[in-house]
């Protein structure tokens, strides 16, 4: 059983005898590296194993303590460490400075040794009860964020029982293809991933229209049509107006995924650019979907070659131009998905088909 790694101290200083002070001091409980000048105590900072405290003198020859202190806050690997400044000063306004900049306290020359380790001690389980907390907050964050996604894919799968018994798991198909099309149309991922998170929610608005209605394989009745129509409106509102990121673009995407470009779409008839660019992803991914599943109308679906096919006539007129390129692009990771993911209403699936995370596999 290898035995525990000791905390590692940097300190900093011009003067030997106090740095041997801090190395006696010190060397029993702690890995300690020592430094003379600003230039070494940033070249040890930024070795592995990087330092768990600092302790650093404020009047350093050439950088000052002031300035390395700022150079170390503004690296992402040595921002979080304590820095306790050492100086021969007393004055208030020195002090505030130093505080300003990050540090955690002050010793003041000549330096006690015991006072020395005590700090230290202190100030290492501060930071080592800080850094708990957020691995807990961390921890939590993320089953809360499991727990929104897991909630929207049941709320996506209640909407597919309502809609069809033919045509399952399309949540799910659908908020892949999203992915993949905002991907190839050049999205970050993180704005990829938030689609995905968003976009099973996009038809929820049928809960709202009679399934009788939905799984009705004729032509509909002008007042039939007109229900159906308004899906987006019902599914804006049962997602409501959030400031959560993935609620907000939900509601988004079940407001404007049956606009087209052309402006001959609904609810509101919006045209081109005026429609929000993540409901022209979430159009093309919808028809997609809607011509490679499993219908009540159409018990036989198009292959996704007979889809991809069926749609290029369509951009400029209900489809934005723009994404043509995305589609093809798109294409051979969606047909994956298309394969992949059936018709057949079973147990969710966490699947991700995107390039970045196949190249991981």
């Amino acid at each position: 059983m290898n035995a525990p790694t000791k905390p590692v101290i940097l300190a900093v200083d011009d003067a030997q005898d106090l740095l041997a002070l801090i190395g006696k001091a010190l060397i029993a409980d702690y890995k300690v590296k020592l430094a003379s000048d600003g230039e070494k105590a940033l070249t040890l900072a930024a070795e592995e194993p990087p330092p768990d405290l600092i302790l650093l003198d404020v009047g350093l020859p050439g950088i000052s303590g002031f300035d390395v202190c700022r150079k170390l806050k503004a690296q992402p690997s040595t921002a979080d460490v304590p820095i306790i400044f050492l100086t021969g000063k007393a004055e208030a306004a020195d002090q505030v400075e130093g505080l300003d900049l990050g540090a955690v306290d002050y010793i003041t020359k000549p330096v006690n040794a015991k006072l020395l380790l005590a700090r230290v001690r202190t100030h290492l389980a501060m930071a080592n009860r800080r850094a708990e907390l957020e691995r807990q907050i961390e921890s939590r964050t993320a089953q809360l964020e499991d727990a929104r996604v897991q909630l929207i894919r049941r709320l996506a799968r209640a909407m597919e029982f309502h809609e069809s018994a033919a045509s399952g798991n399309k949540g799910i198909r659908v908020a892949q293809y999203v992915k993949l099309l905002a991907q190839a149309a050049g999205a970050k991922p993180d704005a990829a991933d938030l689609m995905m998170k968003a976009a099973p929610l996009y038809d929820i608005g049928k809960m709202g229209v009679p399934s009788e209605i939905l799984r009705n394989p004729g032509k509909l009745s002008a007042p039939e049509m007109e229900r159906v129509r308004r899906h987006p409106h019902l599914g804006a509102e049962i997602i409501g107006e959030h400031q959560d990121p993935v609620l907000a673009l939900a509601r988004t995407l079940a407001l404007t995924h049956h606009e087209r470009w052309d402006g001959t779409g609904y609810p509101r008839g919006l045209k081109g650019n005026d429609i929000p660019w993540q409901g022209r992803i979430m159009a093309l991914a919808d028809a997609f979907e809607a011509m490679t599943a499993t219908q009540f109308y159409r018990q036989t679906p198009f292959t996704v070659d007979e889809a991809a096919s069926a749609i290029v006539p369509h951009f400029g007129k209900q489809f934005d131009p723009g994404l043509a390129a995305a589609l093809t692009k798109a294409l051979p990771a969606m047909r994956q998905v298309r394969g992949k993911v059936s018709d057949k209403l079973s147990e969710l699936l966490d699947l991700d088909f995107s390039p970045a995370t196949a190249a991981k596999r």
